[in-house]
């Protein structure tokens, strides 16, 4: 007996469509859906339940050539059945369309409204985390400023310390000299003489000094205003950072205000 092709395709592209109906929003498409669904089902049962014969009746038709009756008890079940199913989602078509108007099914509210509660314990954690996060930034920036100070403060101290024993080397060789002077005889005259002349050999050098000071103290105020335009720019960026970090607070505690106002929203609630 040769087996044709044409039912089982026929069974398969009912169901598959009826599938793809049922998977709609709209309760008349998975009505339709319903129905396809199970005309191809019953095909297929009595497509693959037996081959052909004659009815089932004693009397009428020898038993070697009837037909498997048990197939077609199932389809006229099915049938019942699915008759059954279609005036239950007819009747549900029929309630939705007069309370909303329209045969699309909605989302479930409190479904959403019950994740939305127990996403809300998430959130705040991801709040307070944001928040530990923006004082742990901050604390660590105002370290590194605190630490820049610091070192400027110490710089600042170094150099005065180097600068008060400079003079006061300069005070100690300048009393050893007078101290030399007075043990070799001389007069105070005679001392302030020599003293003038010294300044006088020492007057080309000391302008050499001057100009080399000069050069120091620009140096010194270069180094001075880019230490500040760097702290000024360190500044900057740290205000930067408190501003990102102040804004992701703010948004997510504004995401969570928004998501529990949601959660507790009374006009989210379905129609009764």
């Amino acid at each position: 007996m040769t087996v044709s092709l044409v039912p089982f395709l026929a069974c398969f592209l009912m169901i598959t469509t009826g599938v793809t109906l049922l998977l709609e929003r709209s309760l008349v498409r998975a009505l339709a859906g319903v129905i396809v669904l199970g005309n191809g089902v019953n095909l297929l049962i009595v497509t693959a339940g037996s081959s052909a014969g004659g009815p089932p009746i004693l009397g009428v038709t020898p038993p070697a050539r009837m037909a498997d009756p048990l197939p077609q008890a199932m389809v006229l079940t099915a049938i019942v059945i699915t008759m059954g199913m279609t005036a239950f989602l007819l009747a549900m078509v029929h309630r939705t369309w007069q309370l909303t108007g329209s045969d699309e099914v909605q989302d479930d509210t409190e479904d959403r409204r019950v994740r939305l509660r127990s996403r809300r314990g998430e959130l705040g954690d991801a709040v307070r985390r944001r928040v530990d996060d923006y004082r742990r930034l901050l604390v660590r920036q105002r370290a590194e400023l605190a630490n820049l100070q610091a070192e400027q403060a110490e710089r600042e101290r170094l150099q005065e310390a180097d600068l008060e024993q400079r003079l006061a080397r300069v005070y100690d060789e300048l009393e050893e000299w007078m101290r030399q002077g007075r043990e070799q005889g001389l007069s105070e005259e005679e001392l302030h003489r020599r003293f003038e002349e010294v300044g006088l050999r020492e007057e080309a050098r000391a302008g050499d000094n001057l100009a080399r000071i000069e050069e120091l103290r620009d140096e010194h105020a270069r180094r001075r205003a880019a230490q500040a335009a760097e702290e000024k720019e360190l500044r900057r960026k740290l205000r930067v950072r408190q501003r990102e970090a102040r804004r992701q607070v703010r948004a997510a505690i504004r995401e969570e205000r928004e998501r529990q106002a949601l959660a507790q929203d009374p006009g989210l609630e379905g129609d009764d």
